[in-house]
């Protein structure tokens, strides 16, 4: 490790030359106090100046200057304005295939391709795992390219059941039954259907859409609500032998 740069006073000094540096490429008034200079290297040093401009609270004006050895000389080396403590950055880049999230794909928009998917794997090719060359081969009659590999069945199996079409959803936790004992459940084909099936319930919110096995809601098939006891209404009773007085 080499050592740090010993502190120079000649640079030390230049403050106002650096100044008159930061005023030539600066707007007007936008160059604020000094904030110290920093050694780069031996007779290599940057100054530090607050920027004013609205735009760019935060920001600092850096000034680089040097001086050649044995010379009493300073000269600028390099002008710019660099993000200081708390200054306002741009968020940092996201690829463009990366910025599409789940829900954001509207009509007409198109995700790009993936050839490396891990959750998908060819649907003709045997891997060796007896569980997953079944599901395979299951699949290949549908004339895919790719099926879903064992780890993207794992990751929607979970993703489903941790979510509103799980077993915790508010509308499972107060349910009267299990979605597996509703006659409007349908199970799912392939390697899911030991967890999953579909509603198709018109009136139940799940209605089209992945359900556990232990999801549930109101609209059970088999499940009634208390009939109300009949409203009994008393008759009135009329007295004949009663005077009703003016």
């Amino acid at each position: 490790m080499s050592p740090a740069p010993k502190t120079d006073a000649t640079l030390l000094g230049a403050v106002e030359t650096a100044r008159e540096a930061a005023v030539s490429i600066a707007e007007k008034d936008a160059v604020g106090e000094h904030l110290g200079m920093e050694m780069v290297e031996d007779r290599l040093a940057t100054h530090y100046f607050a920027c004013s401009a609205h735009a760019y609270r935060g920001w600092r004006w850096a000034i680089t200057v040097a001086r050649v050895p044995r010379s009493k000389t300073v000269t600028v080396c390099e002008t710019s304005l660099v993000p200081g403590e708390g200054a306002l950055l741009s968020p940092e880049w996201v690829p463009y295939a990366e910025r599409l999230a789940p829900g954001d794909v509207g009509p007409g928009d198109v995700t790009p391709k993936v050839d490396d998917d891990p959750l998908l794997e060819a649907g003709f090719e045997a891997t060796g795992d007896e569980d997953t060359d079944r599901a395979a081969l299951w699949e290949l009659g549908l004339g895919r390219v790719r099926v879903l590999s064992a780890e993207g069945r794992d990751a929607a199996a979970q993703r489903w059941y941790d979510g509103p079409s799980g077993p915790t959803a508010p509308v499972a936790v107060k349910a009267p039954a299990p979605c597996s004992s509703c006659g409007f459940f349908v199970p799912m084909a392939g390697a899911l259907r030991a967890v999953f099936g579909v509603c198709a319930n018109e009136w139940s919110p799940s209605d089209g859409r992945v359900v556990s096995l232990d999801h549930g809601c109101g609209a059970h098939s088999e499940v009634d609500v208390a009939a109300p006891s009949p409203e009994r209404v008393t008759p009135p009773i009329l007295d004949d032998f009663e005077l009703d007085p003016a």
